[in-house]
């Protein structure tokens, strides 16, 4: 008897996408993927997991690929993919499937959007603008002041966002951001973008599963202008967060934007008067935090997502009390990637040690997500011990990277 099919809607490219069909097959049931460009995602050939050819930019050929598969209706239909959250919650609510709230989803996946419906709901946010020019990029600094942070109004990882300190960077950056047409999956991008206030302070993410926080995260991030995630610290360590406060504001957030269903990723930082709302995102954490939550805590929200998407109820509370670390080996200077040092003996608490970038190829900074190239993770019963651990394994991973010349750069 063929098993009842969880119908996934794209994927990432590596991390929890390939999890993803993993945990849809360990709670019994058969991953479909539906791919725009199938040759796009080799795990799935090597995993044997079906995919299909389909036009995945519109709720409508989502609907039309599923209703030409063979066998019952899905049991389930859900996404790992940022970009395609919209399309997937509007899917699998057109099929009478769980899923999040499609409206909750678009106001969230908007920025401007999105900081409204907090805004009302009286979460603390920057104070922003969103702009359709230069001119208004301009005009909304003279009110929230310098420096500024502008991003694009349905940006992911990091992408096109810029901490600008004069008009001269406003301005170049603003046009770079209008230029902007389509995102890295090739799909339209929203007209416009934010210009918001920079709230200095270190920064944290809380993950939330329905309307319970699991953990707060520590975040590292590389050198401004740019917010490149460098690392992550599971838990945040306690004398670094305040850690109710934090996970207080981002259910209340959460609240506020509709949302309820499955996980959110709810980015903060502490301001001089307490948490403030970066932004909030529909879906579970990437930069493999999921992971690092399996690992510390014993939670697996991989498999507490996909259960959600098949009706099913999965247990979030912590059932380990360890920290987990990562730190990723992120390209700042155009480079190439060999192999790296190897340690002369196992590495204390180092559960993970990898590159993921290819090797003899020319690397050029982006400044988002897409610059990290390798990472280290690393298990411990203490914060300080996983940090260190991972810190270590880094710099070791370091020693693959070779810098090219500047002619040649």
């Amino acid at each position: 008897m063929t098993p009842p099919s969880l119908v996934l809607v794209e994927s990432n490219t590596s991390g929890t996408g390939r999890l993803f069909a993993r945990r849809a097959r360990d709670l019994g049931v058969r991953p479909v993927l539906l791919a725009d460009d199938p040759g796009r995602y080799a795990y799935a050939h090597t995993d044997g997991i079906d995919v299909v050819r389909a036009d995945t930019s519109t709720p409508a050929g989502v609907l039309d690929a599923i209703a030409a598969l063979p066998g019952p209706p899905p049991a389930g239909l859900t996404t790992s993919s940022d970009y395609f959250v919209p399309v997937a919650a509007a899917a699998a609510a057109a099929l009478g499937l769980p899923g999040p709230d499609p409206a909750a989803v678009a106001r969230c996946r908007h920025k401007g959007s999105q900081r409204a419906a907090l805004a009302a709901g009286g979460v603390p946010v920057a104070a922003h603008t969103h702009v359709t020019s230069v001119a208004a990029a301009l005009a909304a600094t003279d009110l929230t002041g310098l420096p500024a942070v502008l991003k694009p109004a349905d940006g992911s990882g990091s992408t096109g966002v810029r901490l600008c300190t004069t008009r001269e960077e406003t301005a170049e950056h603003a046009a770079r951001l209008l230029a902007r047409t389509r995102n890295e999956r090739g799909m339209p991008t929203a007209p416009g973008f934010l210009v918001e206030q920079y709230v200095e302070g270190p920064e944290f993410s809380v993950e939330v599963f329905a309307h319970t926080p699991v953990t707060v995260v520590a975040k590292h991030l590389g050198a401004a202008p740019h917010f490149v995630e460098t690392g992550h610290d599971v838990p945040a360590p306690q004398d670094a967060a305040p850690a109710d406060a934090l996970a207080t504001t981002a259910v209340l957030a959460v609240k506020a934007l509709g949302l309820g269903f499955g996980a959110a990723h709810v980015e903060l930082r502490i301001g001089p008067e307490g948490p403030v709302l970066i932004e909030v995102n529909p879906r579970l954490a990437g930069g493999m935090i999921p992971e690092l939550i399996r690992s510390a805590l014993s939670v697996d929200l991989v498999r507490a997502q996909v259960a959600a998407a098949l009706g099913r109820h999965e247990d979030v509370a912590p059932r380990t009390a360890l920290h987990s670390s990562l730190r990723f080996l992120v390209v700042d200077t155009p480079a190439t990637l060999g192999e790296p040092a190897v340690p002369a003996e196992p590495a204390p608490h180092l559960t993970e040690q990898t590159l993921t970038g290819r090797r003899s190829e020319r690397l050029v900074p982006h400044h988002d997500h897409r610059d990290r190239v390798g990472h280290a993770i690393a298990t411990a019963p203490t914060a300080a011990a996983a940090a260190h651990a991972a810190d270590t394994a880094l710099a070791r991973l370091r020693t693959a990277l070779h810098p090219l010349p500047k002619a040649t750069a």
